[in-house]
């Protein structure tokens, strides 16, 4: 913009620009707009400068982030302007101001013509840019036909038509019916022949616009195009100007290429060959440089000569040389580069001709996989699932079962449905499967489907020379101490098939093969159950005649579950217990399953649902996972007013006492099970258990089952999502500028109140504000120290509590005048209605002298201070969460970017958050249980159930498990932790210090250490 001679203009940037801070910013802004409201409403006496000058400082207040409602007739109407400098300002600031469908901008189309079809190619260029940055169909349909004339007129200037291209590109996104199909091909056409490089360019920007939705009109165009690269390839007649780094103008090359490959096929063979002949020249002539700009420049040239090599289905040496030049790209250090070498590798595999030549580079691909970068290494396990097959299968399983116990969590289960399907397809023999597909399980049991130990259970039952083989496998993973649910399940599946034929294996009688899945049990939720059940019945059928002791103790555990609530475990038990009875008949009863009939695999239609060709789609895949993360697990969100609903009557296995001389009134209380009845098709179900190595397996976030079991859910739905303001329930509230500057940091001082219960919450010159708050159930009590630290008294002084709807909070009159050198003490009872992670305010001010000073502080009242920790056993922990089977009630999310912590202090932090941690409850050392207990109005007393699953190669991410009787609850808690640990404080190391005070001995003097201050008061 031109300033020069707009002397209030440079002022007042000036004075914005010197502000101290963003109030004293927003004073000037406001006294500024003021003066410009008044100077328009005398619009009359406004000279054309003054008008323009106060019209760019509008602008300049509007780029500045400040609302600009008013003037905008102003600016429009100095379009209409004759002179230059005014007709200038008029068009910026109206393009940058308003919208299309702003109404004052119709009152402009006149003048936007006359400027158009008018001679002066200044004003053109602006009209043309105005046009082309706002749009609009109302301009489309106005304007369009004069910005094509200006396009294919001869007598007007390069500068001209460039614009006129791109502003009728807008014109033609937002409108395709500005631009008759039929009558412009032939104008394309000729447009092609042009010879100044800008307009080119221009041109061709349209004409990618323009053949992506009708090729077959713009035939003609296509032996232009080629010889435009021709040109281009070659660098003939290239002004210096359109030279990048010595490359003739590489964004047109990739333009030209991209609208090549809008067209199916090239039949002309003298096109074709030329074009092939470019194309070459292109892949001889790049390389890897050090400079970082000639090579982006030339390698978006190249990839985009990759793809329409692609397109076109060239042959096959051309198509070799392109897979050798990847391979070069894959094993250099700029991560770019060997992504896009990754990618475009992995479209190459659609040629099949090459396939061969894609494996001489295996070895780098592999390296890959290790890559720091998650977006390089998805793109590897892209490339390696689709080059496998039987030659080197076995090699490539082996290295993605090897990564599977280190790769991220995001990527585990699409590893683990690849590495199952690989190995199905290209088995060099079915032992070898097997064997892959237990180790899947053993390592990744928390990301294997169902749908992979159902396939290897239909190979294993219709291969019979494969049974022992398999059911010995089975046992030596029972005989671990600690493995998956899905491991119990199959190994159990197996075992109760075909344990008979291990019977003469030492170890391997029926007794003994009872024991070892008998001491299970124990560990399984309920959909495991009946699968062990159906594998005792099957041991005593293969037990005949039968085994006195073996019997008692399979018919005592049927006896111990014929009265189980659950419908599938019930009639099991009963009637495999009548059956049991009737001896040798039992044989045929329970004989072995039947073959399964052959049937597309269930895991290669899964793949076929997930698969991703490209690199934007994986990209679109990757984000849309690391931003649903809220979304899949939202719950019912109800207005404040409304209660909670009643989601199944989940009891406490013991309350925590509310002081030391009470008694655990409920330590014996039972559970209470939900007298719903569950058929056979939800037992059988993917388990929506979380609890990894001891609990049944739930896809991470983002995966089809996570996606569908949500869908499903009748709480869950897309308009129950979480508002922004429930989302950010715990933010910084924005705090006025004062004359004074705080002491420390408030929102440090808040974090660290958010886990303990005395300290400073407030300290500037004037006055400290500490906190000591004691807790019990949903009920607490707070007292707030104001203290004055000076010699003159602070008058007007008030407190206001600004509560969120679920908090209650009564607190007691705040005198107006703190004297000199004292402290008053303002106690705040609160009560807890139901869970929220919204903050109460404190609304605080004060005179000082001729100092009025206003903070808004939040109050430490947050969830954690509504949890009493508790201590469970196992045998109290397993059927609290196997009864909480899924979201909402029970939910998950892999959280980035926490704090790296070891496993000890970690502990110490859910310590204070008041929950307990239950060593021993997770078999995984790099994981941790807690438990702990919420409390408040609206429910009874909650117990909560948290797992968290640590990544001990990346301690910034973690799996955090989240379970409670209360949907809201579970979401609350689960999102209160995990701002916690993205934003752990850190705890001060001592008292912070404060000014000096002349009396020390005087009560004032103890706010320099809170616990001091608070000591004796509750």
């Amino acid at each position: 913009m031109a300033l020069s001679g707009m002397r209030g203009l440079s002022v007042f940037i000036s004075d914005v620009r010197n502000c101290p801070n963003k109030e004293q910013e927003r004073l000037r802004v406001d006294k500024e707009l003021g003066n410009i409201r008044t100077r328009f409403k005398n619009e009359k006496g406004l000279t054309p400068y003054e008008k323009k000058k106060y019209v760019w400082k509008m602008l300049y207040i509007y780029m500045l982030g400040y609302d600009v409602d008013f003037g905008h007739m102003e600016a429009v109407s100095l379009i209409s302007a004759p002179k230059y400098p005014e007709k200038q300002v008029g068009y910026i600031v109206t393009s940058c101001l308003l919208n299309e469908n702003h109404d004052f901008l119709r009152l402009a189309i006149n003048t936007v013509r006359n400027d158009i079809i008018g001679r002066n190619e200044t004003f053109q260029c602006l009209a043309l840019t105005m046009v082309g940055n706002i749009g609009g169909r109302e301009y489309a349909e106005s304007l369009a036909a004069d910005v094509q004339k200006l396009l294919i007129s001869s007598s007007c200037r390069p500068l001209v038509r460039k614009k006129a291209a791109l502003c009728l590109l807008r014109l033609y996104r937002k409108n395709p019916d500005v631009v008759n199909v039929d009558g412009w091909a032939d104008r394309m056409a000729q447009l092609l022949d042009e010879r100044d490089l800008g307009v080119l360019t221009s041109s061709m920007s349209l004409l990618v616009a323009l053949v992506s939705n009708h090729h077959d009109a713009y035939w003609s165009c296509l032996p232009k195009c080629v010889k435009i690269l021709e040109r281009l390839a070659r660098n003939q007649d290239i002004p210096q100007e359109y030279t990048y780094y010595g490359i003739p103008t590489p964004w047109l090359q990739v333009k030209t290429m991209r609208t090549l490959q809008y067209f199916p096929t090239i039949e002309d063979p003298n096109t074709r060959r030329s074009l092939f002949e470019v194309l070459q020249r292109i892949l001889m002539g790049t390389d890897v440089v050090k400079n970082v700009n000639k090579n982006n420049a030339a390698h978006a040239v190249l990839f985009e000569a990759l793809a329409l090599v692609m397109h076109l289905d060239a042959e096959k040496e051309m198509m070799s040389q392109c897979v050798a030049l990847l391979g070069k790209f894959i094993a250099v250090r700029e991560p770019n580069i060997r992504y896009l070498g990754l990618e475009n590798m992995t479209r190459m595999l659609m040629v099949t001709d090459v396939q061969d030549i894609i494996k001489r580079h295996q070895a780098q691909i592999i390296t890959s996989l290790k890559d720091p970068d998650i977006s390089i290494r998805r793109r590897a396990l892209d490339l390696l699932y689709g080059m496998c097959d039987v030659s080197n299968a076995k090699d490539i399983v082996e290295e993605l079962l090897q990564y599977l116990s280190t790769a991220d969590f995001a990527m585990r289960e699409e590893l683990s449905l690849k590495a199952a399907i690989l190995a199905e397809k290209f088995a060099p023999d079915l032992s070898w499967y097997v064997d892959v597909i237990l180790q899947l399980i053993d390592k990744a049991g928390d990301f294997v489907s169902d749908d992979i130990w159902f396939r290897v259970v239909q190979f294993v039952t219709n291969n019979e020379d494969l049974q022992p083989y398999a059911a010995a496998k089975a046992k030596e993973y029972l005989d671990k101490p600690a493995i998956h649910e899905t491991m119990v399940k199959v190994s159990a599946h197996l075992l109760g098939e075909f344990s008979h034929l291990l019977s003469r294996r030492p170890g391997c009688s029926p007794k003994e093969i009872f024991s070892i899945i008998h001491e299970k049990l124990p560990t399984v939720s309920t959909s495991t159950i009946p699968i062990l059940l159906s594998t005792y019945a099957k041991i005593l059928m293969h037990t005949q005649p039968p085994d006195p002791e073996l019997q008692n103790q399979i018919w005592a555990i049927f006896n111990k579950y014929e009265s189980c609530i659950d419908a599938e475990i019930q009639q099991r038990a009963v009637e495999y217990i009548a059956l049991s009875r009737r001896g040798a008949a039992l044989i045929d009863i329970l004989a072995e399953m039947p073959k399964f009939p052959e049937r597309q695999s269930a895991l290669i239609r899964k793949a076929e649902d997930i698969e991703v060709d490209t690199a934007e789609q994986s990209a679109i895949k990757l984000r849309a996972q690391q931003q649903m993360s809220n979304a899949l697990v939202v719950t019912d969100q109800r207005p404040g007013n409304e209660p909670p609903p009643a989601i199944g009557p989940l009891s406490l296995v013991k309350v925590p006492s509310m002081s030391s001389n009470e008694e655990h009134a409920s330590a014996d209380q039972g559970v209470t099970q939900d007298n719903g009845i569950s058929n056979k098709a939800d037992l059988q179900a993917p388990s929506a258990d979380l609890l990894g190595d001891l609990l049944g397996p739930l896809p991470i976030e983002g995966s089809p089952a996570a996606v569908s079991q949500f869908d499903q859910n009748p709480v869950s739905r897309t308009e129950d999502i979480p508002s922004a303001a429930d989302a950010a329930a715990i933010v910084p509230v924005g705090e006025q500028a004062n004359s004074v500057e705080p002491v420390g940091n408030i929102n440090e001082r808040f974090l660290s109140l958010c886990l303990k219960d005395s300290g400073v919450l407030y300290e500037d010159p004037y006055i400290q504000i500490g906190i000591k708050a004691e807790w019990r159930a949903q009920h607490g009590r707070l007292v707030l120290f104001l203290g004055n630290k000076n010699t003159n008294p602070l008058v007007s002084v008030q407190a206001v509590i600004l509560p969120p709807a679920h908090l209650k909070i009564e607190l007691s009159l705040v005198p107006e005048t703190i004297p000199p050198r004292a402290q008053v003490q303002c106690p705040l009872e609160i009560s807890n209605l139901r869970p929220s992670r919204d903050v109460a305010v404190l609304d605080f001010s004060y005179k000082f002298g001729t100092n009025m000073i206003n903070v808004k502080l939040r109050l430490p009242a947050v969830l954690n201070k509504f949890l009493q920790p508790i201590s469970v056993s196992a045998e109290e922990f397993f059927p609290q969460w196997r009864s909480l089977s899924g979201p909402p009630l029970k939910l998950q999310e892999v959280v980035r970017g926490v704090r790296p912590l070891p496993l000890p202090e970690m502990a110490n932090l859910f310590n204070s958050f008041r929950m307990m941690i239950s060593p021993g409850l997770d078999p995984n050392p790099n994981n941790m249980v807690a438990s702990t207990t919420f409390y408040s109005e609206s429910t009874r007393p909650m117990l909560c159930l948290v797992r968290v699953e640590t990544d001990p190669a990346d301690r910034t991410q973690l799996r955090m498990t989240v379970a409670s009787g209360d949907p809201m609850l579970t979401f609350e808690l689960k999102e209160f932790i995990k701002e916690q640990l993205v934003s752990i404080p850190i705890a001060p190391r001592g008292p912070s210090p404060a000014p000096p005070v002349a009396q020390p001995t005087s009560p004032v003097a103890a706010l320099t250490d809170p616990g001091a201050m608070l000591a004796g008061l509750l």
